[in-house]
């Protein structure tokens, strides 16, 4: 885990990883952080900082009440990934469960065979 730095005045979280600064950007236009964009360096891609990033900008939207709109593909993508309503989640995952139940990825051969 990395140290996350808030700068509220120029609407960005940075992070420093062996000398790289990663970062993420946002906008706030009434009650809606619009994060446009989340850049990490090659050097430290792929150590999950951007989620690290996306995690803090996230923490910050609910503690202000802010909605947020994922303007950048990063942000977009771990949003899809990752909802941020708990209670949704636990639903999708019964409906999910649900549906393996009713509808196994394969079913034995003799399912459906005839006779």
């Amino acid at each position: 885990m990395s140290t996350i730095s808030h700068d509220q005045s120029a609407h960005q979280f940075t992070t420093e990883v062996d000398g790289s600064r990663a970062q993420l950007d946002y906008t706030v236009a009434g009650r809606v952080m619009t994060i446009t964009h989340t850049r990490v360096p090659p050097a430290i891609a792929g150590r999950g900082v951007a989620a690290e990033l996306m995690e803090a900008a996230l923490s910050a939207a609910r503690t202000a009440g802010w909605s947020v709109n994922p303007a950048c593909s990063y942000a977009a993508a771990y949003m899809a990934k990752h909802p941020q309503d708990p209670g949704k989640q636990h639903v999708e995952d019964l409906l999910d469960e649900a549906l393996d139940e009713s509808f196994p990825a394969s079913d034995s051969p003799s399912v459906g065979g005839s006779s």
